[in-house]
C-alpha cells in the first residue's frame, strides 16, 4: 500500500516537474521610469538623429550599458504627455483614453482594468516598487495594489530630490562624492530590502521610479554639481528654445538630474550582479513624458513632449542594436506578460515587443511598426479649473507629425491668467511647470527676439497641425494649410481617425463629448483672461 502511494506521488511530481522548472527559470523584470525624463536625452543617443542635441553633452554610462547590451529604441513614445495618463497606459497596456478616469491627471483608476504588476503577482512573481509608480491618481498606486502595498523604501526617499538634498548635505560639510553616496546608499538599501523579501528562486518584478528629473531642481546645479557647462549647449537646443544663458543653464540643470538618475541605475545593475541575477533579468529604462517647464515639453504632442528614451536589455539576445521600429510604452505590459509566459488580455491595445527584442536585426525590424498614436485630454490647469479639457490626438510617422486639436478655441497650456492674485505664477499657463525658461519666454513676449518663442509655447493652435520632419525637425512650421501637403494631410488625418474609432476612443465615437461631461469634468468654468496684464512678471515681483 505504501509503495503504491509513493508511486502515485512520484507520478504527480513528475507531471508537474516541467511546470516547476519553467516557473523557476522565468526572467526577473526591472522597470526604471524617470519622471519627466524625455528628449530622449541619454548619451546612448549621441549622433543617432543626425543633429546636435543635449544628448551629446549629458553622460549616462549606466543607461548606455543597458543599451549596449540590449536594444536602443530610436522611435519610442509615451501614449500621453502627462504622468497619470502616461502611466495608466503603461500599467494597463491600453491607449490612455481607454483607461477611464486614468486618462486624466489626478484621475480615478478603474479596478476592472488588469494591470501587469498584479497579473505577474498572481502568476507567482515577487513584486515591489520604490518611489513613484502611478501617483498622482485615485486611489494612489492602484495599479500596483495600493499606497504601501509592495512598497520598498525603508531607507528613505531623498533620492527623489537629488540636487536639493546633495546641496544641503554639502552645506553641512560633506563633499559632493560623500553626499552623492548617501543617496546611492539609499537606493541600494531600498532595492536590497526588496530582494531580501522574496522567496528563494522566485522571479521578481521591481519598479523603480525616482522623481528627481521632475522639477524642481536647484538652479545652477548642473554646473555646480556635475560640471556641465551651459555654454556647451549653445548649438544644441531645440528650435523652439531661446538660445540664451538662462535657458542653457536650465537645460544643464536638467541634464544634471539625468546624470543622477544614471547613477541610481548603476546601483541597481551592481546589485543584480552581486546576487548573480543580471543575466536572468529583463531591464527596461525609460521615462513617462517630456521635460516640464520647457515649451513643447510635458503636456504637448510634439516630439519633445512625447518622445522618450527607451533601452531594453533582454538576456541572451543580440546586443548593441538600434531599432527604428515605432513603439509607445503601452507595448511594455504585453511584453512583460509575454516574457513571463502569460497570455495577453484581449482588451490590451499594446503589442508585445518580444519579437523585436529577440530579432538579430537592427533598423526596421517589424515593418508594421511604422507609426504611433499619442494624445491628451486634461492636465494640471484643467484639473485645477474643473473645466473642459484640451483634447488632442496625434499620428507620428517617420516623415510627418499630424496633430488634431479637437477644441482649438481653448488654450493648450491653460489660461494666460485665470484670476488676479498677489503671486500669480502658479495660475499663468499652468500646464507648463514654473521654471526659469517659462519666466524668460513670458517676460520677453513683447520683445521682437522673444515673440515667436511665446507663440510656439503658449498661443492657441489651429484644428490641424502638420509638420514635415525632413525640413522641420523642431516642429515649428505648420504646413497643414499648404496646398502641396493636402494629400499627405488627408491621408494622415484619415489614418488617425480610423485608428481612433477602431480603438473606441471616446473623443471620436458617439457624440465625442464623453470626456467633456461628468464624471470626467464638472463643467464648471473659471474666468480665463485672454491676455497678461502689462508689467506682469512671471516671478510675481
Amino acid at each position: 500500500m505504501k509503495m503504491a502511494i509513493r508511486q502515485r506521488l512520484l507520478s504527480v511530481l513528475l507531471l508537474f516537474l516541467p511546470l516547476i522548472a519553467w516557473a523557476d527559470n522565468r526572467l526577473n523584470i526591472v522597470v526604471i521610469v524617470g519622471d519627466d525624463w524625455g528628449g530622449p536625452y541619454a548619451s546612448a543617443y549621441t549622433g543617432i538623429y543626425g543633429r546636435a542635441l543635449p544628448s551629446d553633452t549629458v553622460k549616462t554610462p549606466n543607461i548606455d550599458r543597458i543599451a549596449r547590451n540590449g536594444v536602443l529604441f530610436k522611435n519610442a513614445y509615451v501614449n500621453a504627455p502627462s504622468c497619470t495618463p502616461s502611466r495608466s497606459s503603461i500599467f494597463s497596456g491600453r491607449y490612455f483614453f481607454n483607461t477611464g478616469g486614468g486618462a486624466f491627471l489626478y484621475g480615478t483608476w478603474d479596478p476592472t482594468i488588469p494591470s501587469f504588476p498584479l497579473l505577474l503577482h498572481d502568476a507567482g512573481y515577487h513584486i515591489g516598487k520604490t518611489y513613484k509608480t502611478w501617483a498622482p491618481g485615485v486611489p494612489i498606486d492602484a495599479p500596483f495594489g495600493g499606497v504601501k502595498t509592495y512598497q520598498y523604501q525603508q531607507s528613505g526617499t531623498s533620492a527623489n530630490r537629488f540636487s536639493s538634498t546633495v546641496t544641503a548635505l554639502m552645506a553641512k560639510g560633506m563633499t559632493f562624492d560623500q553626499a552623492k553616496q548617501t543617496l546611492l546608499d539609499e537606493v541600494n538599501g531600498n532595492f536590497s530590502a526588496f530582494i531580501k523579501a522574496r522567496k528563494p528562486g522566485q522571479p521578481f518584478l521591481y519598479w523603480f521610479g525616482p522623481t528627481n528629473t521632475h522639477r524642481s531642481w536647484v538652479k545652477g546645479s548642473g554646473k555646480a554639481l556635475w560640471g556641465i557647462d551651459p555654454d556647451n549647449l549653445k548649438n544644441k537646443l531645440r528650435a523652439f528654445l531661446p538660445n540664451v544663458p538662462e535657458i542653457r543653464e536650465d537645460m544643464a540643470d536638467y541634464l544634471g538630474e539625468i546624470q543622477a538618475l544614471d547613477a541610481y541605475v548603476g546601483v541597481l545593475l551592481k546589485k543584480l550582479e552581486d546576487i548573480g541575477e543580471l543575466d536572468k533579468t529583463l531591464i527596461v529604462v525609460t521615462g513617462d513624458n517630456g521635460p516640464g517647464g520647457f515649451p513643447h515639453g510635458k503636456w504637448n504632442l510634439y516630439d519633445f513632449g512625447v518622445a522618450t528614451p527607451l533601452a531594453i536589455w533582454l538576456p541572451n539576445s543580440k546586443a548593441g542594436r538600434v531599432v527604428d521600429d515605432f513603439t509607445t510604452l503601452m507595448d511594455l505590459a504585453p511584453t512583460f506578460l509575454d516574457v513571463a509566459g502569460l497570455p495577453t488580455p484581449a482588451d490590451m491595445n499594446g503589442k508585445s515587443l518580444l519579437p523585436v527584442l529577440t530579432s538579430p536585426n537592427s533598423g526596421q525590424v517589424d515593418p508594421q511598426r511604422n507609426f504611433v498614436i499619442t494624445g491628451e485630454e486634461r492636465h494640471v490647469g484643467m484639473a485645477t479649473e474643473q473645466s473642459l479639457p484640451y483634447p488632442a490626438r496625434a499620428l507620428r510617422t517617420a516623415n510627418y507629425l499630424y496633430i488634431r486639436n479637437f477644441a482649438p478655441e481653448r488654450w493648450p497650456m491653460g489660461c494666460p491668467l485665470i484670476s488676479p492674485a498677489p503671486t500669480p505664477t502658479p495660475w499663468v499657463f499652468v500646464d507648463m511647470d514654473p521654471s526659469p525658461t517659462k519666466d524668460w519666454i513670458i517676460n520677453n513676449r513683447n520683445v521682437p527676439a522673444g515673440a515667436h518663442f511665446y507663440t510656439w509655447g503658449f498661443a492657441k493652435r489651429p484644428m490641424e497641425e502638420l509638420f514635415d520632419l525632413s525640413n522641420d525637425p523642431g516642429q515649428i512650421t505648420n504646413v497643414a494649410n499648404k496646398p502641396a501637403y493636402a494629400t499627405v494631410k488627408a491621408q494622415l488625418a484619415g489614418q488617425l481617425l480610423a485608428r481612433l474609432k477602431n480603438a473606441g476612443d471616446p473623443r471620436v465615437v458617439g457624440d465625442g463629448k464623453t470626456f467633456d461631461q461628468p464624471p470626467f469634468t464638472s463643467l464648471a468654468s473659471v474666468a480665463c483672461h485672454d491676455s497678461l496684464p502689462l508689467g506682469w512678471l512671471a516671478n510675481g515681483q
